[in-house]
């Protein structure tokens, strides 16, 4: 574990509708008797002191069951976000929980194909280049052929330049910096600058949403330095939204040992 207190958060309000179920996708099934929760449990248990989970209203309570063991030690937490009103609100909605961390570790509830490698990876570095007198920003990026969101960094000034969002009607070029939904921040004045983002930014175009996502070039903008960390296979990106994806990551657990 790094000298940085770190508390993972995941958002994981959503529900899987598109697959045609109405199970948090948080809870789908990879194996007999493996979740992706349990994947990401078991991934960033070495690298966190915490691991805090925000669920929808009606994913509180079959949570609650799986993870009853690790909640009653304290390892785990919940709350509830009441409406999908995007994964910033998620987060923030959680900060009572992470605000004493020198840092959190956010993961995406679907991201069942983050290695081990990566998150151990990103809080090391986040622990090398921040610290709670110099707090930064660390997220591990990858090359893709069709980012659905892209990146554009300046490594000469360790820079966030931007953020292009397919979901918001942006044009993301191929080839691109794409996330594998895992982003390291340093907690120091992070809730004041996420209100002071929520003062100028105007919701998304398309989803009406305040989005996440483009507060981390607002952060490098006030300063904070961006370390970006070469994600290890760009299969690690693929999040699961469809039956294709459920299937993939199957067959991606098959084939690692992590």
């Amino acid at each position: 574990m790094s000298d940085l207190r770190t508390c993972a958060v995941i958002p994981a309000a959503g529900q899987g509708s598109r697959l045609g179920m109405e199970t948090p996708k948080i809870m789908l099934e990879i194996a007999d008797g493996v979740t992706v929760w349990s994947l990401l449990l078991r991934r960033l248990r070495p690298w966190v002191e915490h691991v805090h989970v925000v669920l929808s209203p009606s994913g509180e309570a079959p949570f609650r069951r799986l993870a009853a063991e690790e909640i009653a030690r304290g390892e785990v937490s919940v709350s509830v976000q009441a409406e999908p009103t995007g994964m910033g609100d998620a987060v923030f909605g959680a900060a009572p929980y992470w605000r004493d961390h020198d840092a959190i570790l956010v993961v995406w509830g679907d991201q069942a194909n983050v290695s081990a490698a990566t998150l151990r990876r990103v809080v090391h570095v986040h622990g090398e280049t921040a610290s709670p007198d110099r707090p930064g920003l660390t997220i591990p990026l990858v090359p893709l052929p069709d980012p659905y969101v892209e990146y554009e960094y300046d490594a000469a000034t360790s820079g966030l330049l931007g953020v292009r969002m397919s979901r918001e009607g942006d044009l993301c070029r191929p080839g691109g910096l794409g996330d594998v939904g895992v982003f390291c921040l340093s907690t120091r004045g992070l809730t004041e600058a996420w209100d002071r983002y929520l003062a100028e930014v105007l919701p998304g175009t398309v989803t009406g949403e305040v989005n996440f996502l483009p507060f981390l070039p607002y952060l490098s903008g006030e300063g904070r330095p961006v370390t970006v960390v070469p994600a290890g296979d760009p299969d690690e990106a693929r999040g699961i939204n469809t039956a294709a994806d459920l299937e993939f990551a199957r067959t991606i657990y098959l084939r690692r040992a992590d």
